[in-house]
């Protein structure tokens, strides 16, 4: 963990080494704090969930410091229960067990997994953390993409879908309904995380901040003046800027077509699934969700890249509260813009 006090105005995000994987790569968010009444700006960060996760605070909010540093800690903990990628995780001992039988889990975890049945639901199905076995079939768990038969991607498609995933509200368990489904949090995760850190420096008295998690996801905590400003950016997109927003307590998630890919007979087959059809989403480059809360925004972002446009119409004419720009793949380069969020001011796009 480290903190920076600059006197410049916050720019882009530390890049990344590109990384053939991530869904998220392509996508930068350029932060730029508002400019009333702070002469420089300090960042409190540390690296977790394989990207920096950062507080902003102005300089006249310096006295807040200590308070950032605490409770980055949560997201070393919150890392550790829900990674896939370490044996002794919650998430990964869950993703064993309960094919066989009901297993108990704490309170935060049956509360995100619940908030993801639910928009499971509400973006019928585009959304999906249960699409593991899909991912593994095409080869892109482990980068080593390849075009699956269509009774592989069916059997597949057997193990996916959160109508197999049982919750008990009264005992707090979760059971499979189907042996070999497995859980991803990837697609909320560091949405999640930021809002566990923002509820925590409201709990120690920080009314202004701006927090991020890599290039993809940022929450506005307050906002001195007329608030945060994010510019969105695509690089598979020519333009400078699809837009600038302006934040107050309001969260942005964007999610974009990702590098690693297969290509067979001169057809390209992205890595991001779409968990209805067992076959990669095409025809959208970009999809940012602005909302009150930075786990949802996150979740709706991938859901819009699988969805489409049409999803992004309905889901924000339904969901009051719900801002989405939708790149499409059609050669416009220029978002198509849905819905309101009374946390956010849109500009230029």
């Amino acid at each position: 963990m480290g903190f920076e006090p600059t006197s410049q105005p916050l720019g882009s995000p530390p890049r990344e080494p590109p990384r053939a994987v991530s869904r998220r790569a392509l996508l930068s968010l350029d932060f730029a704090a508002a400019g009333e009444g702070a002469d420089y700006w300090i960042r409190v960060h540390r690296r977790a969930m394989a990207c920096r996760f950062e507080v902003t605070l102005s300089g006249e909010d310096a006295r807040h410091v200590p308070a950032a540093r605490d409770v980055l800690d949560e997201i070393d903990r919150i890392e550790s229960a829900l990674t896939v990628f370490r044996e002794t995780s919650d998430l990964v001992q869950l993703n064993k067990a309960a094919g066989h039988a009901p297993v108990a889990v704490d309170d935060a975890l049956f509360g995100l997994l619940r908030l993801c049945r639910e928009l499971h639901a509400r973006t019928g199905g585009a959304f999906d953390v249960t699409t593991t076995p899909l991912s593994r079939c095409w080869g892109f768990l482990r980068r080593e993409g390849r075009l699956p038969s269509a009774e592989e991607i069916a059997a597949a498609r057997a193990l996916v879908g959160m109508d197999g995933v049982e919750l008990d509200e009264a005992g707090r368990t979760v059971r499979f309904r189907r042996p070999g489904m497995e859980l991803n949090l990837g697609s909320i995760g560091k949405g999640y995380a930021l809002g566990q850190v923002a509820a925590r420096l409201r709990q120690r008295g920080v009314r202004h901040a701006l927090l991020s998690a890599g290039g993809s996801s940022v929450l506005a905590l307050g906002g001195h003046g007329a608030g945060w400003v994010v510019d969105l950016r695509s690089r598979q997109v020519s333009r400078d800027r699809l837009a600038r927003v302006r934040l107050r307590d309001a969260a942005l998630a964007t999610s974009g077509a990702g590098e690693q890919f297969v290509e067979v007979g001169g057809t390209r087959y992205g890595h991001v699934l779409d968990p209805r059809t067992g076959s990669p989403a095409a025809g959208v480059l970009s999809a940012s969700v602005i909302a009150a809360g930075a786990a949802v925004a996150d979740a709706l972002s991938t859901a819009f890249l699988v969805g489409g446009i049409e999803l992004a119409r309905r889901y924000c004419a339904d969901h009051p509260g719900t801002l989405a720009l939708v790149t499409p793949d059609d050669g416009s380069e220029r978002p198509r813009v849905f819905g309101h969020c009374p946390g956010a001011t849109l500009e230029g796009a």
